[in-house]
């Protein structure tokens, strides 16, 4: 008896499993993005927050579809406005983490360039003025 013939897990019960474990991986992660959502929301009460996790969690299908009609547009304004306010902060310390150099290490790297030709002296010149200027 050949191989195929002796299973009992034909092709179409495999993609069909895939499947499954596929919508419920889907159904896992849109479950955890929205309920990330409804406890960063600010413009939520705590009684709206209460009931759209209630929602979501007992009548899981409904809840989901329900919640990405009515608030799936400020979803995406939230994740946007985090996102920004994350890389402002990240660009603050990085910028407060190297300290802005002193007008006279700028003025030395200004010197070094025109001693080896990369700037003019008057692109020199230029240049120190705004440093001067800043400081």
């Amino acid at each position: 008896m050949p191989l195929a013939a002796s299973t009992s897990y034909p092709v179409l019960d495999a993609f069909w499993t895939i499947f499954e474990i596929f919508a419920f991986v889907v159904w896992f992660w849109l479950l955890f993005v929205i309920l990330m959502d409804v406890f960063r929301s600010r413009d939520l009460s705590g009684w709206g927050k209460a009931g759209w996790t209630i929602f979501v969690l007992f009548l899981p299908l409904i809840g989901i579809l329900a919640y990405l009609i009515v608030r799936g547009r400020s979803m995406h304004e939230r994740s946007a406005e985090q996102a920004s306010q994350q890389e402002q902060a990240f660009r603050s310390y990085v910028q407060e983490a190297a300290g802005s150099p002193s007008s006279a290490d700028q003025l030395a790297k200004l010197a070094d360039l025109r001693q080896h030709g990369v700037i003019s002296p008057d692109e020199f010149e230029q240049e120190k003025r705004k440093v001067l200027a800043a400081h």
